[in-house]
């Protein structure tokens, strides 16, 4: 598998982020190129990659979790956490998970 996929987890509650919006663009452009929007689904996954295989090439991308509008707590952190990555070997897989709270995010290089 290739491509670019993402899961977004709530660790206030262990469980996956239902209906999160998920935008990923391609920064090598100016202005950046939204490339794929989409909603998490009961698992916390996106139903489709981000990027597809046949899609997959090299290059800078952001994947931005809007989790403003999931948390909406008066004292969150942050409304929208841009994930900035670069892609050196589009013959791989990209997982990049996010894990989150109102005041908190982290993120990895998946499998």
């Amino acid at each position: 598998m290739t491509g670019i996929t993402t899961h977004v987890l709530d660790i206030t509650t262990g469980r996956p982020l239902v209906g999160l919006k998920v935008d990923l663009y391609d920064v090598a452009t100016t202005p950046p190129t939204r490339l794929n929007s989409t909603r998490t689904n009961a698992d916390g996954r996106t139903d489709a990659p981000m990027l597809a295989a046949a899609s997959a090439r090299t290059g800078q991308f952001e994947l931005q979790f809007h989790v403003g509008d999931h948390f909406k707590a008066v004292d969150a952190l942050s409304d929208v956490v841009p994930v900035r990555f670069a892609i050196a070997d589009a013959a791989q897989h990209y997982h990049v998970p996010m894990l989150c709270a109102p005041w908190f995010f982290s993120t990895y290089r998946g499998s």
